[in-house]
This record gives C-alpha cells, sequence and structure tokens, in this order.
C-alpha cells in the first residue's frame, strides 16, 4: 500500500476482517496503524480489547508486548493477505515475529480460535 493508500484507510473506519477461506468473522472492528506514530502507539496504554477488536499494523513483520497489561492473539498475514503465522495468547513481555510477514492482526486472547483461522487462510480487510 502507498502513502497516499493508506492515509486514505485511516479514513475509513472502521474495516473488518473476514477470513475468505472458511468463511468466518475474525474482527468486526478493525483499527489500522499504517503510520510511524500508530504503528509506535499500537497498543499501548490500554487495559484490554474487546472481542471483534483487532488492530491492524502495516507494514510489520515483528511485534512485543512489553509494557502490554493483556494477552493477544496474533496473526501474521503476507502482502496478498494470507495467514503466515499465528500466535495465541501471547502474555505481556515477549516478542514475536514472522520474516515472511508484511502485516500483523493484533486481537484479543481468544480470537483465532472463535475465526477457527489456520495459517494459508486469505483474508480480507475491507469496510
Amino acid at each position: 500500500m502507498n502513502k497516499s493508500e493508506q492515509e486514505l484507510a485511516e479514513d475509513v473506519a472502521p474495516l473488518r476482517a473476514f477470513n475468505l477461506t472458511r468463511k468466518t468473522l475474525i474482527a468486526s472492528r478493525v483499527e489500522l496503524a499504517g503510520t510511524g506514530a500508530k504503528r509506535t502507539k499500537g497498543l499501548l496504554g490500554r487495559t484490554g480489547m474487546s472481542s471483534g477488536e483487532a488492530l491492524w499494523i502495516v507494514p510489520c513483520e515483528a511485534v512485543h508486548t512489553f509494557g502490554m497489561k493483556f494477552a493477544l492473539d496474533l496473526i501474521y498475514l503476507d502482502r496478498e493477505r494470507r495467514i503466515r503465522k499465528i500466535r495465541r495468547n501471547v502474555p505481556p513481555w515477549r516478542l514475536s515475529g514472522c520474516l515472511t510477514a508484511h502485516s500483523v492482526l493484533e486481537l484479543a486472547a481468544g480470537s483465532i480460535d472463535e475465526a477457527m483461522a489456520q495459517p494459508g487462510d486469505m483474508v480480507d480487510l475491507g469496510a
């Protein structure tokens, strides 16, 4: 996504994440973190996430949960938005990465199991 597309996408809220392969909703309210400032802040300062919420960090191939107050589920996506890696219930004070990823969805712990997401699944991120 080039810069102008990122800026336009951030003005459209919220997005949703839909698993095209399994026909399941991953998140109904996806916030885009496509600028340096939004990627740096991430979820820091929040006390939790509700079911259905997600933060989509673009571009991103690694995240940390230093300073977080809650566990996360992580879905790493490649440029075609195919799931490359999944991490469930990542607690605070951890590092996680995927060198083949282009972006990552950060979700409330337990969200991946509810959506039945698996590596190789295709994800649609749109309004």
